[in-house]
């Protein structure tokens, strides 16, 4: 426990072992992926169950007026969700997470850090969500936004003389998979006395921990990889610092936006299998980017294992994955993203990403929606843009599938090309 402002909030921290000498000689510590797997295994004195039980009581016993326990109300701290914190805290290398209502509402607490005339530097094309929230607020005076592009030249110049008082970056960047090197922008944030914020959904801490680049805090939407089957909405912060985590903390309590205990305790159950889902995931996404790169209805593929991708270096030397978010622009625009969508089976047409299913979104009507147009179009988001989030079913099913989607997107194509070449619709029905 500390206090802040006068308020006593938990902090959800890893397990820290007691004094050497109070203790037999222990075996070396577990790794990340075996603390996860097993995180709070046999904590239940009483009936000595192997999974931790869920708590759901909002409220608990006070020993007397003023005196009471660890816990006193589920809105600031509650068993279940400090056990998933603690596990996204191990896992991020953090001293310790907060656990929150959504994604969005990991990214409004975080917002609290700024007042009325700060600056809030981000990405052109960073999740529309992020985008609306910050153009929302900016509108009302909360603080200023700038949006820019982090991997271009001259952006560093442009943060020193902009004096930020918080840098965000999301890398890979949601749609375009665009690469920022978070160990400089980490450096830059720290010469200018800014916070460097990382939000790490698109490839969750199996393949990219941001803390250990130098970023202070980490924002996820747990929804999406962390666990996996959406089935759950929620978000996390996770802290390097002490004194950043009890800011947090006492923001997530005081806006009322602290996580479910059931989601919680579902998000724990889909962490333990992160490890194992992330490499089919990602060696599908492989076999994806490949039948894409082959296809003439594809003009342009973003994904960072590609050689000529833009951030291919970067990436390969801050991350310790590729991931399974690929976006790729059809030759066909607008009219050969329908044919694709109408002719895909085994990718269902809907936002989110990291689940076990495979999904094909369309940024320009679903997940950046709420941008502006013109804010779409400069950040390089197109109406024959479509994003992909691979899932963990059969390879050779979904680039079966995938396939033939695409020769329904290249017959549009060629009769862009020549409309006098083909017949589209006998074409299509064909494919």
């Amino acid at each position: 426990m500390s206090a802040l402002n006068g308020r006593r909030i938990p902090q959800s921290r890893p397990p820290q072992a007691g004094p050497a000498e109070s203790r037999p000689t222990q075996a070396p510590a577990a790794s990340r992926v075996t603390s996860t797997v097993r995180a709070g295994l046999g904590t239940d004195s009483p009936h000595r169950s192997v999974m931790p039980p869920i708590h759901l009581s909002s409220n608990y016993f006070f020993d007397a007026p003023g005196v009471h326990g660890k816990y006193d109300y589920t809105r600031t701290g509650n068993p279940t969700r400090d056990l998933a914190a603690g596990a996204i805290a191990e896992l991020e290398g953090g001293c310790g997470a907060a656990v929150t209502s959504s994604g969005m509402s990991a990214i409004a607490v975080l917002t609290r850090f700024l007042s009325a005339g700060d600056l809030l530097i981000a990405p052109r094309d960073c999740y529309g969500g992020s985008h609306r929230l910050f153009t929302a607020e900016a509108a009302r005076g909360s603080y200023d936004v700038r949006f820019f592009n982090p991997w271009e030249e001259g952006s560093f110049d442009l943060a020193r003389a902009l004096r930020p008082r918080m840098i965000w970056l999301e890398t890979p960047s949601n749609p375009l998979l665009r690469i920022t090197d978070i160990a400089a922008w980490a450096r830059l944030a720290t010469e200018i006395g800014a916070i460097c914020v990382a939000d790490n959904t698109f490839l969750s801490p199996v393949n990219q921990r941001p803390l250990e680049l130098g970023a202070d805090l980490v924002v996820h939407s747990t929804t999406k990889f962390l666990n996996g089957h959406s089935d759950v909405v929620g978000g996390a912060v996770i802290a390097d610092d002490e004194g950043l985590l009890e800011e947090v903390a006492w923001w997530t309590n005081a806006m009322g936006v602290s996580g479910a205990p059931f989601d919680a305790y579902l998000t724990l159950r889909g962490m333990r299998t992160l490890h194992a889902r992330s490499r089919v995931h990602e060696e599908n996404a492989l076999r994806v980017v490949d039948a894409l790169v082959r296809s003439e209805a594809v003009a342009e593929v973003n994904h960072p294992s590609l050689p000529g991708h833009p951030g291919h270096e970067i990436a390969a030397r801050q991350q310790s994955g590729w991931g399974s978010l690929i976006s790729f622009e059809l030759r066909g625009g607008r009219p050969a993203v329908d044919a694709f969508v109408d002719g895909i089976r085994h990718f269902a047409l809907a936002e989110s990403l990291g689940g076990v299913e495979s999904l094909v979104s369309h940024p320009w009507t679903m997940t950046h929606a709420s941008m502006e147009a013109p804010a779409r179009v400069e950040a390089g988001i197109g109406q024959g843009l479509l994003r992909l989030s691979v899932g963990i079913e059969a390879a050779d099913d979904l680039v079966a599938d995938l396939e033939r989607a695409l020769e329904r997107a290249e017959v549009l194509a060629a009769v862009a090309r020549d409309p006098h070449t083909a017949c589209p619709r006998a074409a299509i029905e064909v494919a």
